[in-house]
């Protein structure tokens, strides 16, 4: 015996609208064949969403709709890509911010968890996306935020056995970038994650050894971590309103689109993008 029911999705009509077209105008690419798929763009944009928003299992999905689950999957595929083709790229998100006005940016690293099966790290023992600053299994993925933490840009995904340090060096646009930032007078505000990049981003002044730090010192990192602490909220942001980024249990080589499409559909939704 099953139970129906009547569900509201909480996202503006435009924003279904605005995925709607998207995955209008990528069938059109493909020159796919009108009649030929099971749903509407409107309705795989309401499948897409449901996914992100509410973390629906997608068992689920594919019953409600009537299809497969390896359909259910192409689709929510479909989704992730052609969302994240709209997602900034780097360099235009910074010079956003620098017309916006901001006067410093924020970055930190996140971690979305996934419940993958281990992976052999590049060395034996090793667990590829095993953090064990987290004590789970995930990606990390570097965030850029605006001063009132809202997020900005997000880079690809990066194994969680890496720290923010080490994925960061592993995307080669970021720190020239954030460099050019820099160079203009504004700060990139981080963490001691990144200390070991301290003459591109601003970290706190970390406590000597065997001494104390002198009371400059200590009003420079409460000033520091004042503003850092808010740029965190994008993280925050992300994860609060996207239940699935919780815990992603696809492919974690697809959590960066999965995060950039997060992005775009945060955008859309609230109208603003710096």
């Amino acid at each position: 015996m099953s139970v129906t029911y009547t569900a509201t999705l909480p996202v503006r009509d435009q924003t279904v609208l605005y995925l709607s077209g998207l995955l209008h105008a990528e069938r059109l690419c493909r020159g796919t064949r009108t009649g030929t798929r099971a749903l509407s763009p409107f309705n795989q944009a309401v499948l897409v969403l449901r996914w992100f928003l509410d973390a629906t299992r997608v068992r689920q999905l594919a019953t409600d709709n009537h299809i497969s689950g390896s359909t259910a999957y192409d689709y929510l595929d479909e989704g992730f890509t052609v969302l994240a083709a709209q997602a900034p790229a780097l360099e235009s998100a910074l010079l956003a911010a620098k017309m916006a006005g901001h006067g410093h940016i924020s970055i930190d690293g996140t971690l979305i968890e996934t419940d993958r099966c281990r992976t052999p790290g590049p060395t034996p023992g090793v667990d590829l996306w095993w953090s064990g600053k987290h004590a789970n299994h995930g990606g990390n993925v570097q965030v850029i935020t605006a001063p009132d933490g809202w997020p900005l840009w997000t880079s690809d995904v990066r194994p969680g056995r890496e720290h923010d340090t080490t994925a960061l060096r592993a995307h080669p646009e970021i720190l020239p970038a954030l460099a050019t930032w820099t160079g203009a007078e504004r700060p990139v505000l981080g963490d001691l994650g990144y200390e070991g990049e301290a003459d591109t981003i601003t970290v706190a002044i970390k406590k000597p050894r065997d001494g104390e730090l002198t009371g400059d010192q200590k009003t420079h990192n409460k000033a520091h971590n004042g503003k850092r602490a808010v740029g965190e909220r994008g993280n925050s942001l992300l994860k609060t309103s996207f239940k699935a980024l919780r815990n992603i249990s696809l492919c974690p080589w697809r959590i960066g689109a999965i995060v950039a499409a997060a992005l775009v559909i945060l955008h859309v939704e609230h109208g603003r993008t710096t």
